[in-house]
């Protein structure tokens, strides 16, 4: 994804760091750059918010389960995967 418009740090960067940033998951610079990025751009800042919907409503609808370790696990393996796919095929 990408608005058109010349950012300090790419769309696609800054989508990928989305979810550790609406987890508070990141710190120090990278928070900052992440703010600034969303504050300047409407297409990520949409993403970002629909992210967040999402995520509230699954907290909302499923919060007090806990999946076992072993599956998280296994959901963030695919996920970097994916991400490392995703960034692969928009790099070439």
């Amino acid at each position: 994804m990408s608005c058109g418009e010349d950012h300090d740090v790419d769309c696609n960067e800054i989508l990928q760091r989305v979810y550790v940033f609406i987890d508070n998951e990141i710190e120090g610079a990278s928070t900052e750059e992440i703010r600034q990025h969303l504050e300047e751009c409407a297409p990520c800042l949409d993403e970002y918010d629909l992210e967040r919907c999402i995520k509230k409503l699954v907290h909302r609808s499923c919060g007090s389960d806990h999946a076992p370790d072993a599956l998280r696990q296994k959901i963030l393996l695919r996920l970097t995967q994916i991400q490392v796919e995703t960034t692969i095929t928009t790099t070439d």
